[in-house]
């Protein structure tokens, strides 16, 4: 449906199989306030290019009207429309007037608004269910479980250093249905042929933000306010896209497209297989957005010279699985580790993470071994059984404090992991102060206390969100952990330091046998300088995923440098010109210069020790 003037609309409707005489199909108008039929307007053959057919209809007052198709007897909901009525809350079964679409009224003043085009390197991103984020009453918001109640936590967004935010499915999609695959035509499902599904991992009306995620009933304006508001705030939007194997993939480009134009969108997390990524890519309309995806062929993208690193970022499991490895103490796993905080794409930007909607939250990574999914109904066969996580000595909940200890010093350890790895980090929403999800790994049919987020757990777990923050305001300070590209491992740049060097128990010598779990890694900041041209600290990172504390070697500094420790994990000793790690514990030092008195007092000690 498209508008071409202020009474008359273009009416667009596909089908997929043959239209005869015996077969008639067209428009339906409805009124709106009681949904009674007002008129049917059928397609003709002249209407028609194709299995698709399109008209004109004048006359129409858009405010006061609704429509559906309609093939034979049956009315089929508009694949394409704009807007739906609003008439049923979440997760409620849907009626046919509930799938009737309305004609957007665009008068939104967007003001100033514009993409804010952030780098990937400055960005920290967050990954939200728009109706999960607000919908506990511990949220304390005006509209919870909307797009209205995400703006009231805006300002908390900005507290823990969030620019991007990644929104689960915010497109229409029906929470409770099943398609008839013959007339690929959506129809309500019954309690025992269905379930709900919370997350929106399915075909749907893409066009269209979701109805009951609005909390006017005007989801065209209020998703665009939303958009406004997070601008306004300096964060992104990103939006997540999921197209099934049956979709045409060629009617993406113009589903982003719409999205880009109407609702300013900074991006998209395109999900499911055959999308055709480097097309999207190549696309000059989309050379301002950011696309992620699991894998992307850079070089079927750009030319052999060209090295942009603008939107394109690669969203896999490959740091999650390598870091949780080595987290959790397993053999064999530093030199991978080490390779996924360092890594940033092949001619692309990457995002990294530690837990997504998919698998256990970083709370429950440290409390369960095993996946408990028993609420979801289906016999445990759901959800990944391989989560790479250890409950730290009891399953589940516990009120042993040896236990407890341990885990806040793993939650410690996967936020410093996450916070100073090189690429851009993203974490799952109420992570930064202890979500559980009771160690259900996929519950993509929880619409309560499972999926939405306790906000108590912010004051409950205070020390893990105030060690979070802490982490994010040292990520921002210090360039050198955010760099634009990978680390060389080499003094490219003849300074006297490599950008990143390896240290074990002496320095620039580390060893990566099997049994090994402890390196120190030294950035070199003269390789990264601040928004003012300041050049950075050196800044060193000691890490021991052993259950016996380890000696890491603290490399020598320039004359007047010193180490001073900003931050841990546990409770580590300073040796020597060492580092004494704790078991299972991490540490971050920073360079600082000798204060001048303290250098003359060095220089008359070191004088007199030359006289004697």
């Amino acid at each position: 449906m498209t508008k071409e003037n202020k009474n008359s609309y273009t009416f667009t409707f596909s089908v997929d199989y043959h239209f005869t005489k015996e077969n008639t199909c067209g428009i339906a108008i409805f009124d709106r306030e009681t949904d009674k039929l007002i008129k049917k307007i059928p397609f003709e053959e002249k209407d028609r290019t194709g299995n698709t057919f399109s008209k004109e209809v004048s006359d129409l007052n858009s405010e006061k009207i609704s429509y559906s198709f309609f093939i034979d007897d049956e009315f089929v909901p508009d694949k394409n429309a704009k807007q739906f009525v609003k008439n049923t809350e979440f997760g409620a079964p849907k009626s046919k007037k509930d799938l009737r679409a309305i004609i957007p009224f665009d008068c939104f003043d967007w003001k100033d608004d514009k993409k804010l085009r952030l780098k990937y390197s400055d960005s920290i991103g967050y990954l939200c269910h728009v109706r999960g984020f607000t919908a506990d009453p511990s949220s304390k918001v005006k509209n919870p479980g909307t797009f209205m109640g995400l703006v009231s936590k805006i300002p908390y967004l900005k507290q823990i250093g969030v620019t991007t935010l990644e929104l689960m499915p915010v497109y229409e999609f029906l929470e409770m249905e099943k398609i008839d695959t013959h007339k690929r035509s959506y129809v309500q499902a019954e309690e025992k042929d269905s379930k709900l599904n919370y997350w929106g991992f399915k075909e749907g009306f893409y066009y269209a933000p979701k109805a009951n995620y609005s909390a006017s009933g005007n989801s065209f304006f209020e998703f665009r306010e939303m958009v406004r508001s997070l601008h306004a705030a300096g964060i992104e939007v990103i939006c997540q896209f999921y197209f099934p194997n049956e979709f045409n993939k060629s009617d993406v480009k113009d589903i982003l497209t719409y999205w880009v134009k109407t609702y300013h969108i900074d991006g998209f997390h395109l999900k499911g297989l055959g999308i055709h990524v480097d097309e999207i890519a190549r696309d000059p309309i989309f050379a301002d957005t950011k696309i992620w995806y699991d894998h992307i062929d850079a070089d079927n993208i750009y030319e052999r010279d060209e090295f942009p690193k603008v939107t394109l970022a690669e969203y896999n499991d490959d740091y999650l699985y390598a870091i949780r490895r080595f987290l959790k103490g397993d053999e064999a796993c530093l030199e991978q580790a080490l390779y996924q905080m360092r890594h940033m794409g092949n001619r692309t930007n990457k995002v990294h993470f530690l837990s997504n909607y998919y698998g256990f939250t970083l709370m429950d990574m440290v409390s369960y071994d095993y996946k408990h999914n028993e609420s979801n109904g289906e016999n445990g066969q759901d959800g990944n059984d391989w989560n790479c996580s250890w409950n730290c000595g009891e399953e589940g909940a516990t009120k042993k404090v040896k236990i407890k200890k341990l885990r806040m010093r793993q939650l410690k350890n996967a936020i410093m992991f996450m916070m100073f790895s090189q690429s851009m980090p993203l974490i799952l929403m109420g992570d930064e102060f202890g979500n559980t999800q009771f160690g259900n790994n996929n519950p993509y049919c929880h619409d309560d206390e499972i999926t939405h987020l306790n906000w108590k757990d912010k004051t409950k777990n205070k020390e893990i969100f105030d060690f979070f923050v802490s982490c994010v305001e040292l990520r921002k300070k210090h360039p050198i952990l955010r760099t634009e590209v990978e680390p060389h491992l080499m003094d490219h740049r003849a300074i006297g330091f490599p950008d990143l060097s390896y240290h074990g128990t002496e320095p620039w010598v580390l060893k990566t046998d099997s049994h090994i779990r402890h390196a120190g890694l030294l950035f070199c900041g003269k390789y990264a300088c601040d928004a003012d041209g300041k050049e950075d600290e050196f800044v060193f990172l000691g890490l021991n995923m052993h259950w016996e504390s380890h000696e890491v070697a603290l490399p020598k500094l320039p004359k007047g440098k010193r180490w001073a420790k900003v931050l841990e994990s546990g409770e580590n000793k300073e040796g020597e010109n060492t580092c004494i790690l704790a078991d299972r514990s991490m540490c971050l030092y920073v360079s600082e210069d000798i204060p001048e008195a303290e250098l003359k007092t060095s220089k008359r000690t070191i004088k007199k020790k030359a006289t004697e």
